[in-house]
């Protein structure tokens, strides 16, 4: 599973193969068209009340990644359809926070290459 990270603002590449959007709400200023988007898999980002309680504070990063496993093993049907999805083939993650590093995109890549 190769699985690539991006932030949506970020231009497109060929090597990006499917670009997969992992957040629950769509990009401010971006079109779908820009964004290149082969899937929105809304269900697989954090829930609400997750997402606002994280606020992407550092020192919430542990505990976040480990309440965001908690709510994935809770939709195995949906981690199974992504896990389909991404196959063999590049995939690329893509996200919008301004958090490079320490965002639902990453806490999911590390969630899936534990499988």
């Amino acid at each position: 599973m190769h699985i690539r990270i991006k932030r949506i603002y970020e231009t497109p590449e060929k090597g990006d193969g499917k670009r997969i959007l992992v957040d629950r709400l769509w990009p401010r200023g971006v079109s779908r068209e820009k964004a290149h988007i082969h899937l929105w898999l809304k269900e697989i980002a954090p829930s609400d009340d997750l997402r606002r309680w994280y606020q992407h504070d550092p020192e919430k990063w542990e505990a976040f990644k480990q309440k965001y496993s908690q709510e994935l093993e809770a939709m195995p049907e949906t981690v199974e359809r992504l896990t389909a999805e991404i196959g063999e083939d590049p995939v690329t993650f893509v996200f919008s926070s301004k958090e490079e590093k320490l965002n639902n995109a990453w806490a999911l890549k590390a969630y899936l290459e534990q499988l």
